[in-house]
C-alpha cells in the first residue's frame, strides 16, 4: 500500500519531560524508609523505562523519515511540474503569435511551414505542427519526428467508445471552434503507437472561424526533457492517464512501482488539464536500520545490566565526587575573584585579615602574606590619617556602614597615596551566624580627577556666561523658577522671572506679565522632558521691552535640567544699534526712491510739457471758437454743447496726465500687496507713453491672459518699468535710427526659474545700438553712467528694488546672426500661491 503524504502530524514525544517531573515530585514526598524500599525496584524500572524509551524514540524517527522524504517528494514533482508548465505557456503563447500573423493574412502556407519548422527545430517535444481549415482541409503541416495520420482529423475514425464518434483530435477541434479559445485534447495514440496529446489554437477574425493551428506534444518527450536531471535522477517520474489504469503510467523518466511503502505525489499536468497527472515516487533510505529493532533492544539490556552492576560502585564514588564538585565550584569562584579588578578583603570578628584577592594586593603593592593575619593598624593605611581610619573600622564592625560605600585613603607600598572608595557587607556561614566582613574597594582616583576637571570646566563655563553681552536666563517650565541667569540678565531685568516671561512672549510684545505670559512659558508643562530637549527649537524673534527700552533678538528652547525637570533657555541679544541703523538705511532708501522717481519726472518735464500742451491749446481753440461765434450770434444751440463736450474732454486729458504724474511722485510708505502685473504695466504705460510719443518711438504691449498676483509694491515695480522703457527710448532716439528700427517691446509672460520656482518675468526688449560689453559688466555699479548728465543711480536702484522682492535684473543684448540688433532688460518676480494680507515691504538697499 503506498504512504500518501499526510495532511499534518500530532506531537511527538511531548509527554516524557512532564512525566519526569511528576516522578521526581512523587519521590521526595515519601519518606526515607519508603525511599530505601522502593530504590531496590529503581534497576527494574529504569529498563522497562529505557526500553519504552527505545521504542518511542524509533517510532519517532521512522515518523519523521517517512514526513521529510514526502516533502522531498511533493517539491520535485511540484518542480518538474513547474518546468513542463513554463514550456507549455512559452510554447502556447508563441502559436498565439503564429495564429494571429495567419488571421490577419501576413503570411501564406509557405510562409507558415517556414515559421512551424523554426518553432519545431527547437522544441524536441512538438511532433509536427499543422494548419487546419474550418473544413478540416490541411493547409500546411511541419511534421518533426515522422508521419501524420490524415485519419485523425477526420470524424469517425477515432475511438469507438467515445460517445460522439470522434477521436480526441476531433473534440479538441471541436471545441476550439465552439469556445474560440486554445484548447488541449485529450491524450491518445499517434500512427506510430506513441501517446501524445494536442494544443489547437484557433483562428478567428472579424468574420469568424477559419481553421486552427495544430501542436502535437509527445508525451515521453516532455518528461525526458523537461523534468530536471536532479529530480530525475532522485525520482521515479511519471505520467498517468485518468482514463486508464492508475499503474500503467503513459511515460516515465525510470521504473515505477518497485520497492515497498513507495511515497507518491500526484498534480495534474498544467496548464493542459486533460486527464493527465504527474507522478512523482520516492522511498524511504533506512527500511533496514527500522527492522534491526530487536537487535538494538538486546543491546539497550545489556548495557542496562552492567549499569545496575556498576550502582554500587557508584552510590560508593558518589561522596567523593560531591567533594570534588565542592572543590571545583570553590576553584571557580576564587578564579572569577581573582580576575576582578575590585580588590577584596576578609575580615573577622577580631578585625583580622582573612582574605584578600589579588586585585587587593596589586592596588596596594603588598603581598598576600605581608597582609593576612594583620590587626589595625593596617599596613596599607596611611601614617597620617590612622586615626581617622581606625574610627572608620570600627564604624564598619558595628555594622553602621553607609550602602554607598565610604571614601577613603590608601597608601601604598611605594608610600604613594590614592584614592579608594569601600563598600562592605556581613560574612554569613551556613548556620546563618556572622562570622566576619567582607569589603571591596575599588580605585576611584582617576574617577575623582575627572569630577574635579568637570567642577573647574562648570566654573570656566560660568565666568563665560557671566562675561556675555547677551542676557542668558533658564526658567523652570512647571513652576516659573528662576534657575539661571547671567551678569546681563540681572544689569537689566535683575533677579526675578518677570524679565523672562516679558522676552518670552509671543508677538504681543508690550503686554505686562501676567497669565498669558506664563501661558506662553509653560505650554509644555507636564510632557515628557527628554522628547521636548530634542524636537523642540524656537526661531529667533526680535521683542522690544518697555521698561529698559530696547530690542532684543530672543532665541528659545527646552532642555533638561540638572534635576531632570523640563527648563526653557532664553539667549537675548542687544539688537538696539542695530534697529536704529536699519531704521536710518530704510529713510535713506525711501529718500532715494523719491529722488530717483522726481529726477525721472524732470528728465521727462519737456515731454510731460508737450503732453500737456496739445490738450491746452484744443481746450483754447475751443473757446476761441465759441466765443466767435456767441458774438456773431450763429452758434445753435447744440453745437455750443458739443464745443462744450469736447472742451471737457481735453480738460479731462491733461487733468488725467498731472494725476498720473501725481501718483508717482507722491511720497507714500512701501507696502507690498497681492496686485496684478497688468495694472501695474498699464500705469506704467500711460506715464512712458509720454515720453514714446515725443522721440517718436512704438510701444508694443503683450501681456499674458490669467497671470497669478504677485506681493510687490506697484509704485517700486512701475518705477523700475518706467525707467527701463525711458532708457531704451532715449538710446534709440539718441542713435538717430529710422522709424522701422524705433520701437519697444514690452512682454510679461509666466516662466519657471531653477532657482525661483514660478516667477512672472517682465521684459523691455528695445531694437537700439546695444550696450559695448565694459558697459554691461559695470552698469549696476553705482555712480556708473554713460549720459553725460546722468548721476549713475538709476539701474543699480532698479536692481535694489527687484532683489528686495526676491527677484532678478539681468541685462543682455541681441544679436541677429553676428549683427548687433538690440538690447533687453528682464526681471522676475517670484509667484507666492498663498494669499498673504498686506505687509510694510522692506526697502531695498541703496546702491553702494
Amino acid at each position: 500500500m503506498p504512504y500518501r503524504i499526510p495532511e499534518s502530524w500530532g506531537a511527538k514525544g511531548g509527554f516524557l519531560r512532564p512525566l519526569l517531573a511528576a516522578v521526581a515530585r512523587w519521590w521526595r514526598r515519601q519518606s526515607p524508609s519508603r525511599q530505601d524500599r522502593y530504590a531496590t525496584l529503581g534497576p527494574l524500572l529504569s529498563v522497562l523505562l529505557f526500553l519504552a524509551s527505545i521504542v518511542l524514540a524509533f517510532w519517532y524517527l521512522r515518523n519523521e523519515e517517512i514526513e521529510r522524504e514526502a516533502e522531498a517528494v511533493k517539491r520535485d514533482t511540484e518542480i518538474a511540474q513547474q518546468q513542463i508548465r513554463l514550456r507549455l505557456i512559452e510554447n502556447q503563447e508563441q502559436l498565439a503569435r503564429i495564429a494571429r500573423e495567419v488571421v490577419t493574412r501576413q503570411v501564406d502556407a509557405a510562409d507558415f511551414a517556414a515559421q512551424a519548422a523554426g518553432f519545431a527545430r527547437d522544441r524536441p517535444e512538438i511532433t509536427h505542427i499543422t494548419w487546419l481549415g474550418r473544413q478540416l482541409e490541411r493547409r500546411a503541416s511541419v511534421s518533426a519526428t515522422g508521419f501524420q495520420d490524415d485519419s485523425l482529423m477526420r470524424p469517425g475514425s477515432g475511438d469507438p467508445s467515445m460517445p460522439s464518434g470522434l477521436n480526441p483530435a476531433a473534440q479538441a477541434f471541436v471545441q476550439a471552434r465552439e469556445r474560440r479559445q486554445p484548447v488541449y485534447s485529450d491524450a491518445f495514440r499517434d500512427a506510430i503507437g506513441s501517446r501524445v496529446f494536442q494544443l489547437q489554437v484557433p483562428l478567428i477574425d472579424r468574420s469568424g472561424f477559419h481553421g486552427v493551428l495544430i501542436a502535437e506534444y509527445g508525451v515521453e518527450a516532455l518528461l525526458r526533457y523537461y523534468v530536471p536531471p536532479e529530480v530525475s535522477t532522485r525520482r521515479a517520474v511519471a505520467v498517468i492517464d485518468a482514463n486508464d489504469a492508475p499503474d500503467t503510467p503513459v511515460a516515465s523518466t525510470g521504473e515505477v512501482g518497485t520497492g515497498r511503502n513507495p511515497i507518491i505525489h500526484e498534480v495534474g499536468l498544467a496548464p493542459a488539464m486533460n486527464g493527465l497527472q504527474l507522478r512523482g515516487t520516492g522511498y524511504r533510505t533506512s527500511v533496514g536500520l527500522i527492522s534491526n529493532t530487536l537487535f538494538w533492544m538486546v543491546t539497550a539490556l545489556a548495557v542496562l545490566t552492567v549499569w545496575m552492576l556498576l550502582g554500587t560502585w557508584r552510590h560508593m564514588r558518589r561522596r567523593l565526587h560531591i567533594q570534588n564538585a565542592l572543590l571545583a565550584e570553590t576553584n571557580f569562584r576564587r578564579a572569577m575573584e581573582n580576575s576582578m579588578l575590585t580588590g577584596m578583603r576578609a575580615l573577622d570578628m577580631d578585625s583580622r585579615i582573612t582574605y584578600v584577592n589579588p586585585a587587593f594586593c596589586a592596588m596596594t603593592g603588598f603581598g598576600e602574606a605581608e597582609l593576612l593575619g594583620c590587626r589595625p593598624p593596617y599596613p596599607h593605611w596611611p601614617r597620617d590619617r590612622i586615626e581617622e581610619n581606625q574610627r572608620l573600622l570600627d564604624q564598619e564592625m558595628q555594622g553602621r556602614s553607609p550602602s554607598g560605600g565610604i571614601e577613603v585613603k590608601v597608601a601604598r607600598k611605594d608610600g604613594s597615596v590614592f584614592d579608594a572608595r569601600m563598600y562592605v557587607s556581613p560574612l554569613v556561614d551556613a548556620k546563618g551566624k556572622q562570622t566576619g566582613w567582607m569589603a571591596s574597594m575599588t580605585n576611584i582616583t582617576e574617577a575623582k580627577r575627572v569630577r574635579d576637571q568637570l567642577s573647574a570646566s562648570h566654573e570656566r563655563f560660568t565666568t563665560v556666561l557671566e562675561g556675555l553681552d547677551a542676557a542668558v536666563s533658564v526658567l523652570s517650565v512647571p513652576g516659573q523658577e528662576l534657575l539661571f541667569a547671567n551678569r546681563s540678565y540681572r544689569l537689566w531685568f535683575g533677579a526675578e522671572p518677570q524679565g523672562h516671561l516679558q522676552l518670552a512672549e509671543e508677538p504681543a510684545r508690550n503686554a505686562p506679565p501676567g497669565d498669558d505670559a506664563l501661558e506662553a512659558v509653560d505650554d509644555f508643562g507636564g510632557l515628557p522632558a527628554q522628547p521636548l530637549t530634542e524636537t523642540t527649537n524656537a526661531t529667533p524673534r526680535e521683542v522690544y521691552v518697555t521698561e529698559v527700552e530696547r530690542w532684543f533678538d530672543v532665541r528659545t528652547r527646552y532642555l533638561q535640567w540638572t534635576d531632570g525637570r523640563l527648563a526653557q533657555m532664553l539667549i537675548a541679544t542687544d539688537i538696539t544699534t542695530r534697529r536704529q541703523a536699519e531704521q536710518q538705511a530704510q529713510a535713506q532708501a525711501e529718500r532715494a526712491q523719491m529722488t530717483s522717481r522726481l529726477m525721472t519726472m524732470g528728465e521727462m518735464a519737456s515731454s510731460v510739457a508737450h503732453e500737456l500742451n496739445q490738450p491746452l491749446t484744443a481746450i483754447t481753440n475751443y473757446c476761441n471758437g465759441m466765443m466767435s461765434r456767441v458774438r456773431g450770434d450763429n452758434i445753435a444751440k447744440d453745437d455750443l454743447l458739443a464745443a462744450l463736450e469736447k472742451t471737457g474732454k481735453q480738460a479731462q486729458r491733461a487733468a488725467q496726465v498731472i494725476q498720473r504724474i501725481r501718483a508717482f511722485v507722491k511720497r507714500s510708505e512701501p507696502r507690498r500687496v497681492l496686485s496684478q502685473a497688468a495694472e501695474i504695466v498699464e500705469d506704467a504705460v500711460d506715464l512712458a507713453s509720454i515720453e514714446m510719443r515725443r522721440r517718436n518711438v512704438q510701444l508694443h504691449v503683450y501681456v499674458a491672459h490669467h497671470l497669478p498676483a504677485i506681493a510687490v509694491d506697484p509704485i517700486l515695480i512701475e518705477q523700475v518699468l518706467l525707467n527701463l522703457l525711458k532708457n531704451g527710448a532715449e538710446a534709440i532716439d539718441g542713435a538717430k535710427l529710422p522709424p522701422s528700427r524705433r520701437h519697444i517691446e514690452l512682454r510679461v509672460m509666466p516662466r519657471h526659474m531653477p532657482d525661483q520656482g514660478g516667477t512672472i518675468e517682465f521684459s523691455v526688449q528695445d531694437s537700439g545700438p546695444g550696450l559695448p560689453e565694459e558697459v554691461l559688466s559695470r552698469m549696476f555699479e553705482a555712480f556708473y553712467s554713460t549720459k553725460v548728465d546722468g548721476m549713475g543711480i538709476g539701474l543699480g536702484l532698479c536692481r535694489s528694488i527687484i532683489e528686495s522682492h526676491q527677484g532678478r535684473l539681468r541685462a543682455e543684448n541681441l544679436y541677429n546672426l553676428e549683427l548687433l540688433s538690440g538690447c533687453r532688460f528682464s526681471f522676475t518676480i517670484p509667484v507666492d500661491l498663498r494669499t498673504p494680507e498686506a505687509t510694510p515691504a522692506p526697502f531695498p538697499a541703496i546702491p553702494s
